[in-house]
Order: structure tokens, then C-alpha cells, then sequence
């Protein structure tokens, strides 16, 4: 009886997407992208000057709408290179390729910031599911989803030790106008938060988490007090 209603209620999709993207992808790649972007470094050292941007960025749109061309999405992202692969077998496949791509995103003050950075994948599953007759997903539904993925994945990593300090997830929810270069200043702002943060270490003062950052909590009250999207950011962005 429970399974069922959990099934009519559709709980346990982000649920279940959230664990596979951890399992199936972020504990295989996570632990070893510190080392490729070591060697990376050292064939370019003023490029990933700041050691607190060796993650990778994960973005998360509550909307579900995925790039698959980061440049595409916003001109002032542009695709630099790609990182080490670390080659497996896994699951029958020989060989299977992992590997990360180097952005270099232009601020409003034409200054390059470089990052790896990626959409989180399972938010695709959860648009082509809005979008099929058979999954019957509404955009409220895929919304609520969406945030639970969220926080159900963030809860996930806090707790792995092999992921520890290798990633950021940037989840955020885009303006009704279109606005071209939202992104690009979405990931900038992460970005500056981590220079705050390796400078806040390197003089010994304690750095603190940004007091605009999404978070659970407010995932939690977004839910809870309507089903509308709600603001996830009040710095001015």
C-alpha cells in the first residue's frame, strides 16, 4: 500500500534519479577529478590559479532545462578543454570514458573565470518525463521534483567522504524574461564565493557559507508554501 501511493504521488522519482547520479556517475568521477585538475595546473598554471575552483560545478535548473551546449545557452560561457579521462570497465562495457570540460566564463567586467562545469543529467529525464503522455508529469510536478532532487542529492554528497570538497551545486531558478547571460553570471558568483573562501583560509579567519546560497531549508518552504517558483537568490543577480 505504501509503495502504491509513493508510486501515484511520484516520490520516489527525483528520489531514485538522485541516488543513481551518485552511485552510477559522482562516486566513480568525483574522487578523481582533484588529480586531473593537479595536472592540469601544472601545464597551466595561471589558469586555475585558485585550488578552492578545482570541483566540479554542478548545475542544477529547477526548471529541468538542460543545454547540451553550454555556449549555446549563454555566449559569455566558452568551452576551453577537456580534462584527463579516467577509462573503466563497468557494467559490460570495456573501456568506458569519463571526463570533464574546462569553461572559461566572461564576468560583467570582461574578467575570464574558469571552471569545470556540467548540468546535472537526471534533470533531462525529468523534462522528457513532463513531456511524455505516459509519465503524465505536470510543470508543478516536475517543479517539486526538481527541488527534491536537489536536496536529496545535496544530502547525499554532504554525507560521502570520497566526494568531500570535489564538488558545488549550483541549482538556481531563471528570471520569467529571458535573460542572456543569466547563467554565466550565476556560475561567476560561485566562482567569487570560493576565491572569498580560499582567501578567508589563507589569512585564517573562518570562511562562512554565503548567506545567499540555496539550501535545503529553503527548498523545504518553497514547497511547502506554494506551488510556485519562488526567489532562490537576493544578491542582486
Amino acid at each position: 500500500e505504501m509503495s502504491e501511493m509513493s508510486e501515484r504521488s511520484k516520490q520516489n522519482v527525483a528520489h531514485g534519479l538522485a541516488w543513481s547520479y551518485y552511485v552510477g556517475y559522482l562516486k566513480i568521477v568525483l574522487p578523481r577529478l582533484k588529480k586531473s585538475m593537479e595536472e592540469f595546473s601544472r601545464a597551466h598554471p595561471n589558469v586555475l590559479a585558485c585550488r578552492k575552483t578545482w570541483k566540479l560545478h554542478i548545475l542544477v535548473p529547477l526548471s529541468c532545462d538542460v543545454y547540451d551546449d553550454l555556449e549555446k545557452a549563454d555566449s559569455n560561457i566558452q568551452y576551453m578543454t577537456d580534462l584527463s579521462e579516467t577509462t573503466l570497465a563497468r557494467a559490460g562495457t570495456k573501456k568506458r570514458v569519463y571526463k570533464h570540460s574546462l569553461y572559461a566564463v566572461r564576468d560583467e567586467e570582461n574578467q575570464l573565470w574558469h571552471c569545470a562545469v556540467e548540468y546535472a543529467t537526471p534533470l533531462q529525464c525529468l523534462h522528457a518525463m513532463s513531456q511524455d503522455e505516459c509519465a503524465a508529469f505536470s510543470r508543478e510536478e516536475r517543479l517539486e521534483q526538481a527541488k527534491l532532487f536537489y536536496r536529496t542529492l545535496e544530502e547525499i554528497l554532504k554525507g560521502s567522504k570520497e566526494c568531500a570538497d570535489a564538488y558545488r551545486l549550483i541549482a538556481y531558478e531563471e528570471a520569467e524574461e529571458a535573460e542572456p547571460h543569466f547563467l554565466s553570471r550565476e556560475i561567476v558568483w560561485h566562482l567569487r564565493q570560493e576565491h572569498h573562501e580560499e582567501t578567508a583560509v589563507l589569512e585564517g579567519s573562518h570562511p562562512h557559507s554565503p548567506s545567499t546560497a540555496l539550501a535545503s531549508a529553503e527548498l523545504d518552504l518553497q514547497i511547502s508554501v506554494s506551488d510556485l517558483p519562488q526567489p532562490l537568490r537576493t544578491d542582486g543577480f
